[in-house]
């Protein structure tokens, strides 16, 4: 998982410094083009690939539209405020995902949960700063990149699990892909590239290739209410990167909101384990 986040925070960095020449959508189509030829020989060597008709499958579909809502919105934002902001802000999506499923599964949230739940969102008011100079567009593209997200995840929960995950990455990335390419004509339009960007693509591509390929491993390996915590060193890598590379700083209001956002997400992980476990229990004493 640590080696995971340190993918996806390297990709941000990359996505970020190609930004400054080129729109998302051509960022999109660039970078995916890598993506997918690594994810496809992949899939290819461990036998994850699949019949083309798998494609029809609604939830494979909706995964990958919410994934390309998400790269698309978060993509958007990076290139406009700090990385540490920006990952700050997008740690609210575990949280996100136990208010939906609770709301859209009934999946049982007690009371400590509940407080969690609202304290953590406190907390992404902290860091968005609503009604401040500081809040603008770009921050409600981040909430936008969670939310799509957390569909997104809701619903990886539900497909059939004979789907290997390689195979779902491949098509999310291929997605993504098709769509960057797509939009090109409507944002500008193909813009030259540089030798020094063309190097963030092919680095950006390689990152999150990585960053999935762990965050696969780390959570069919490991116990997961051990290892999803771990997810937030994410902040750590984005905190030291964005000053080194980009000289950001954050404000002291923006580590506040980050730590109580850290802390009530690390609570409601540490809860659904506690019930998991207790779950577990019931069940070998019946």
């Amino acid at each position: 998982m640590l080696a995971s986040m340190a993918g996806f925070v390297v990709n941000d960095t990359f996505v970020k410094l190609a930004s400054a020449e080129l729109a998302t959508a051509q960022i999109m189509a660039l970078r995916g083009i890598a993506a997918s030829a690594f994810l496809f020989l992949l899939a290819w060597r461990f036998g994850a690939l699949r019949p083309p008709a798998l494609l029809k499958n609604p939830r494979l579909l909706l995964r990958t539209v919410t994934d390309v809502l998400a790269t698309l919105t978060y993509i958007t934002a990076l290139g406009q405020m700090p990385i540490a902001n920006a990952s700050a802000v997008f740690q609210a999506l575990p949280l996100v995902i136990t208010l939906a499923a609770a709301l859209l599964f009934k999946e049982p949230v007690g009371c400590r949960r509940w407080t969690a739940l609202a304290v953590g969102f406190l907390g992404v008011m902290i860091i968005v700063k609503p009604g401040t100079e500081g809040f603008n567009v770009y921050s409600l593209a981040v909430l936008a990149s969670v939310l799509a997200s957390a569909v997104r995840d809701l619903t990886t929960r539900r497909m059939d699990r004979a789907v290997p995950s390689l195979f779902i990455s491949l098509v999310t990335a291929v997605g993504v892909t098709l769509v960057g390419w797509l939009l090109i004509p409507l944002t500008g339009g193909w813009q030259p590239v540089s030798a020094p960007v063309a190097a963030y693509l092919c680095g950006a591509a390689l990152a999150i290739a990585i960053g999935y390929i762990f965050i696969v491993q780390a959570m069919r390996v490991g116990e997961a209410g051990f290892v999803a915590p771990f997810r937030y060193s994410i902040l750590l890598y984005a905190l030291i990167i964005g000053f080194v590379v980009f000289g950001d700083l954050p404000s002291a209001t923006t580590l506040f909101g980050s730590a109580v956002v850290v802390a009530s997400g690390v609570y409601t992980l540490y809860r659904e384990r506690v019930r998991g476990l207790t779950k577990v229990a019931r069940t070998q004493v019946h």
